[in-house]
């Protein structure tokens, strides 16, 4: 992966965390219109970026990668920003989706 590439892959990871944020910022208001806007306006931005790295990487090196770069940064902002808490079951369950994921992943290399 090129250095472009990976700079988009950067670049969608923050467009998805700050909408992931925005979402959470929403839940947490009285539905408040600014927050769900942002919101819509985030995620789109981040899956315009990833319309871009799906034609020059391909879709299942893409979406996984982007996959598992989001489920462990959404998780440490979830427990730390937000004082989320997860369960021994659901802890695993985040541990077996990023070694599968991260297999897919390598898998596509090969």
């Amino acid at each position: 992966m090129n250095p472009a590439n990976l700079a988009l892959i950067g670049a969608s990871t923050v467009a998805f965390l700050a909408a992931a944020s925005s979402a959470k910022a929403w839940a947490l208001s009285q539905n408040s219109w600014f927050w769900l806007g942002l919101t819509l306006a985030l995620y789109t931005l981040g899956n315009l970026i990833m319309l871009r790295l799906i034609r020059e990487v391909g879709m299942g090196v893409a979406l996984s990668l982007s996959a598992v770069i989001q489920l462990v940064a959404v998780n440490i902002i979830a427990l730390v920003i937000f004082d989320e808490r997860l369960s021994p079951i659901q802890t695993a369950g985040i541990v077996l989706a990023i070694v599968a994921i991260g297999m897919i992943t390598l898998s596509a290399r090969a």
